[in-house]
């Protein structure tokens, strides 16, 4: 009989071709659009991580987020102008789908699929984190805000059809109002979502508000000691009302200070105790937690997002585990 072997394996999800790049049009557009491969180089260096010690996803397939989307959404994707404004890069209605296809859309699939693979290892090690994804402003049926698949609603849907799996909870502390699955979550009581927000920027989605369990609307340029005050006050509030069995937590770092998409003022300590305080959360109440990086627009926010990680490995709250080969 074959010896099983084993290996150490970080509960991180990444591949290099998440990364977009779109013949430099990509630079029109605020958000570092490499900014998961400048995560990944700074992590490979501080904590070692390499190909053999993380999980690679595949590709999300067609069938897979069928899934979630209609059949016509997914059509629409092929005709290039509803890639321009899914992206907010106008100058891509200029291109032949098949490019748009290669250099946006198919790094987002891998994404996805990347979303996917991190749900599932959390459920099973009970954490883990995709250094990219959280696309929440993509519903089943309408894309928006950079977002043209809606991961959070798919791992969503994954979750609830375990047997074990009774309510699935989205923390999503992004700056934005994450109006894609909200309005696919409308009115499921499975679903319970804390949605910390900048009230007066996109997407003011009055009608996906009506899903938010617990929302936290935020002023412009909010600072540490209120916005974390805010969120703790939200999540405890939340843990006495419902115990999930899952939480996807959307982890955007647009809320720091200089982000002129998220127009709050958090310093990057700030978002270090944000990441700590839901960790620790999920630690203490033994909830399995997948992290997805989401938005952020600023070239130092890569930086940020790795020392964050590695905070939560020498707080202990993050660590390899032995999988088999």
């Amino acid at each position: 009989m074959a010896e099983i072997k084993s290996k150490e394996c970080w509960p991180i999800v990444y591949r290099k071709e998440y990364n977009v790049t779109f013949f430099g049009l990509e630079h029109l557009h605020p958000f570092d659009s490499k900014k998961w491969a400048h995560i990944y180089k700074i992590l490979k260096n501080t904590l070692g991580l390499n190909q053999s010690n993380i999980y690679v996803p595949d590709e999300i397939t067609e069938d897979e987020l069928l899934t979630i989307h209609s059949d016509k959404y997914l059509k629409s994707l092929k005709w290039s102008y509803v890639a321009a404004r899914i992206s907010e890069i106008p100058a891509i209605v200029l291109f032949p789908n098949f490019l748009v296809q290669r250099q946006y859309l198919r790094p987002i699939r891998f994404q996805v699929g990347g979303t996917r693979l991190a749900g599932k290892i959390a459920r099973k090690e009970g954490v883990a984190i995709n250094l990219g994804g959280g696309f929440h402003h993509c519903s089943k049926d309408r894309g928006g805000g950079f977002c043209p698949y809606a991961d959070i609603s798919l791992v969503v849907n994954e979750a609830l059809q375990e047997n074990d799996c009774k309510l699935v909870m989205i923390i999503d502390l992004d700056a934005h109002q994450g109006n894609g699955y909200e309005r696919d979550f409308i009115g499921n009581s499975k679903v319970f979502i804390i949605d910390v927000f900048n009230k007066n920027i996109y997407p003011k989605d009055t009608y996906a508000e009506t899903a938010i369990s617990k929302a936290v609307k935020l002023d412009y340029f909010m600072q540490d000691y209120e916005y974390l005050t805010s969120v703790e006050s939200a999540l405890i509030e939340s843990f006495v009302k419902v115990k999930p069995d899952f939480i996807i937590y959307n982890a955007g770092t647009d809320i720091l200070k200089g982000d002129k998409l998220g127009l709050l003022s958090i310093t990057p300590e700030g978002v270090i105790q944000r990441d700590e305080m839901v960790f620790k959360l999920a630690q203490k109440n033994n909830i399995p937690l997948v992290m997805l990086t989401s938005g952020g627009y600023q070239k130092s926010t890569a930086n940020i997002i790795a020392a964050s990680l590695q905070n939560l490995v020498q707080q202990g709250l993050i660590k390899p585990s032995q999988v088999q080969e």
